[in-house]
């Protein structure tokens, strides 16, 4: 007797939907880990380039530390001076200044390099450095501001600073200059003056930095002192604020803007 012809296997609509549900999973996560990170600017101390209430999606493929072999699998790349990074604050979370876990600057020196301020001039190995993306409050143009002459002398202390970096700063001090250790980075935010950084905390070591900011996604009017009103009632009318000025408020010309 002939064999009766089979049925093509059909996989259920519920079991489609629950596979295609795991392998999103799956890609969400393996991109939030080694690809790319969702972030906000809570603070002005990277203005110009970066605003409170931008929106920024961070490149984790680059710069994201790995110990393990991931690092040979991954296209990982030195960070280099003039680099922006995100990383995790490298105090002790009660020292911090600045809210959440992550902190946005830029790049001053790397290891080897010989750091001084003078005046608000950074000098690295000797030669003043061009930043032009660096922004200096107008107010302050005639003000003496801590960290616009760094390192400060032995025995100085500089207002500001942590006291663990306090008493260990004078350690990388030779000849009135920074000289910055093996696996870390001297870190400073473009808006010099309104900017608690490495002058104040020390080192960026290799291991905390979690990515580079690649693009502002969105970027969205958001008052200076948004980050310290986290009560509900605050939240909520953030939220109404949100929904109301959505268009008015969002600053259009810097939607998908690359970060440099």
């Amino acid at each position: 007797m002939a064999d009766q012809p089979t049925e093509p296997y059909k996989k259920s609509s519920t079991r489609d939907t629950f596979e295609s549900l795991v392998v999103t999973v799956i890609l969400a996560i393996f991109g939030t880990t080694f690809v790319v990170q969702a972030f906000k600017i809570p603070t002005g101390s990277m203005e110009t380039t970066l605003l409170i209430g931008d929106h920024l999606l961070v490149n984790k493929f680059g710069f994201a530390f790995q110990n393990g072999f991931l690092r040979h699998l991954l296209p990982y790349k030195e960070i280099r001076r003039g680099d922006v990074i995100v990383f995790k604050y490298p105090g002790e979370p009660q020292e911090a200044q600045e809210p959440g876990e992550h902190y946005v600057k830029r790049v001053i020196g790397v290891a080897g390099d010989h750091i001084k301020i003078v005046n608000r001039q950074v000098f690295v190995n000797g030669q003043p450095l061009r930043e032009p993306l660096v922004h200096h409050t107008p107010e302050y143009v005639d003000e003496h501001r801590p960290g616009d002459d760094f390192p400060p002398p032995p025995g100085e202390y500089l207002p500001g600073s942590t006291q663990r970096w306090a008493a260990d700063l004078q350690n990388y001090v030779q000849g009135g200059e920074l000289v910055v250790p093996p696996g870390y980075f001297f870190a400073m935010g473009d808006n010099r003056e309104q900017s608690w950084d490495s002058r104040f905390w020390g080192f960026v070591p290799r291991d905390v930095i979690s990515g580079q900011p690649l693009i502002i996604y969105w970027s969205f009017e958001t008052p200076r002192d948004e980050f310290t009103r986290t009560a509900l009632s605050d939240r909520l009318a953030q939220a109404f604020d949100l929904i109301i000025h959505f268009v008015p408020k969002t600053r259009w010309r810097r939607t998908l803007r690359l970060v440099r």
